[in-house]
This record gives structure tokens, C-alpha cells and sequence, in this order.
């Protein structure tokens, strides 16, 4: 069982604890964006049962009447292994997407993933539209890449980037992120049919896309994780598409560790649970 204090950003251990999370954000007009915590794989086993728990959640949402989707890790379902198993299982997954018309995002991870990630995405989406792929503004190959990406069908969810990537192909100092973040967007909201996602919790990139969307309509989304400014979600639902990527499963520890630890208002939130106060 998820503690209370955790349960801030980790959706439930089970399916059925994540579609009651969705059940009520869809009531509030935010959709979500499911990912079953585990990654770094190195043996089969676990990648298969990843895979196949990706597909029978698919079924369960299907069957429950959400709009939810579904966004998984490449190291979790095989990179690590070889890129050969990691697309045979994506293959699976989306094959089980498509039978119910489902959407499946692929998380991108460190930068020596970037290109089979990337390939595999442009494989897929090629092939069936509602198929979307993690990019990172921090890296110095994201505006090529972006330019690789702009004429394919599917969608690309830009974030800041949560690596700790070397400074030889990485922004690492913050204004110049928050630069290369902009010059994106401007590329995106300008060259792009649609298919933007916004994944950001900073107000100022959301109103930088949203400026930018007045000033090109071009379709656009924003994304958030669970328990990061969940009002401000809520808010912008009410004029934007906005998702809120909520994990689940019993692999949460790890993962709250990290979100705690990462911004400081989840510190002290976490330290205030633990206190009683």
C-alpha cells in the first residue's frame, strides 16, 4: 500500500487505482497520461511482464470508457537488453493500442538512447498516428531532431530535460535552458501542423506556447506530472488541452524519492507529512 505521503505523485500499485485516478481527473477535465513505474531493464523477464501489463492496461481503459493513454520508457521494455527487443515489444504495444484506438507516447531517457528512440518513433508513427515521442530541449541535437520530427504525423511532448548529460552536448545552466526550451517552441508552434505537447511546469513556457499558439494556431497541449502544480492544471484545463502524466505500480518508491527531493516545495510537503504537521 502507497502511504499517504507518497501517494501525492504515484497513482496507485494496481490498474484499478490508476483508473480511479483517471475516472476523477477526466471529471475535471484533465486527461491522463499512464506509465507503469520501471526502467533499466537487463534481462527479458521483466521487460515482458512490462509489456504485457502495458497491453492489458490498454484493454482496461478501453473497456472502462477513459480517454487516458499510456507513455513508456525504452529501457523499460528492452533497450538495455538490444534495440531489437526493445522494438519488438514496442511493436506489441502499439499493435494493442491500435486495436483500441488508443494513444502511446515514448519517454525518452539519457542521450546515448536518443536515436533509437527517436528511429523507432519515426517507424511507428509512420505508420499509425497516435504515436508520440519525448524530446529534450537541454540537448545541443534537439533543434536538428526537431526538424526530423516536424513532418511526421505524430505528436512531440518537448521538456527541459532531467539528465545529468555532459556539457559537451548539453545546456547545463538554466537561463540558457529556458533559451533553447523557447527556441524550440518557436520551431515547433511555426513548422509544426499540430501535435505539440508542452511539457512543462513553468508558467513562463506555458506562456510563451500560448502566446505562440494565438500567434500561429497551431494546436498545441500541455503536460504535467502528477502532484506538481496540480491547481495550475486544473485552471488551464478549463481553456487548454492539458494531460497530467500520472505513474503507477509498486515500483513507486524510488520515483517519489526522486520528485521529493527534485523541487523544493515537494521537500517540505514530504517533510511536513512525515511530521504530522
Amino acid at each position: 500500500m502507497i502511504p499517504p505521503i507518497a501517494s501525492r505523485f504515484v497513482a496507485g500499485e494496481t490498474p484499478a487505482e490508476l483508473l480511479e485516478h483517471v475516472r476523477q481527473l477526466e471529471d475535471q477535465g484533465v486527461r491522463t497520461i499512464c506509465n507503469r513505474l520501471g526502467e533499466h531493464y537487463e534481462q527479458p523477464e521483466p521487460a515482458i511482464d512490462d509489456r504485457d501489463a502495458y497491453c492489458d492496461l490498454l484493454t482496461d481503459i478501453d473497456n472502462a470508457g477513459l480517454g487516458a493513454c499510456i507513455s513508456v520508457k525504452p529501457s523499460q521494455i528492452g533497450l538495455g537488453i538490444g534495440e531489437e527487443t526493445f522494438r519488438e515489444n514496442l511493436a506489441i504495444i502499439v499493435d494493442r493500442a491500435a486495436t483500441h484506438e488508443k494513444f502511446v507516447w515514448i519517454d525518452m531517457e539519457d542521450h546515448p538512447t536518443t536515436d533509437a528512440t527517436l528511429d523507432a518513433y519515426a517507424d511507428h508513427a509512420t505508420e499509425y498516428e497516435r504515436v508520440g515521442v519525448c524530446i529534450q530541449a537541454n540537448l545541443k541535437r534537439t533543434p536538428e531532431d526537431l526538424r526530423r520530427l516536424a513532418d511526421l504525423p505524430g505528436k512531440v511532448r518537448l521538456v527541459k530535460g532531467a539528465y545529468d548529460e555532459p556539457a559537451a552536448i548539453a545546456h547545463r545552466k538554466k537561463p540558457r535552458v529556458n533559451e533553447a526550451y523557447r527556441d524550440c517552441l518557436d520551431f515547433m508552434f511555426e513548422e509544426f501542423d499540430d501535435g505539440i505537447a508542452v511539457g512543462s511546469h513553468d508558467p513562463a513556457m506555458i506562456e510563451h506556447a500560448t502566446r505562440r499558439h494565438e500567434e500561429f494556431g497551431t494546436d498545441f497541449e500541455i503536460q504535467m506530472l502528477m502532484g506538481v502544480r496540480e491547481e495550475a492544471q486544473l485552471e488551464l484545463a478549463e481553456e487548454y488541452d492539458v494531460w497530467q502524466y500520472a505513474p503507477y505500480g509498486g515500483k513507486w518508491l524510488s520515483y517519489f524519492s526522486r520528485r521529493a527531493m527534485e523541487r523544493t516545495e515537494n521537500l517540505t510537503f514530504a517533510l511536513r507529512a512525515i511530521v504530522g504537521q
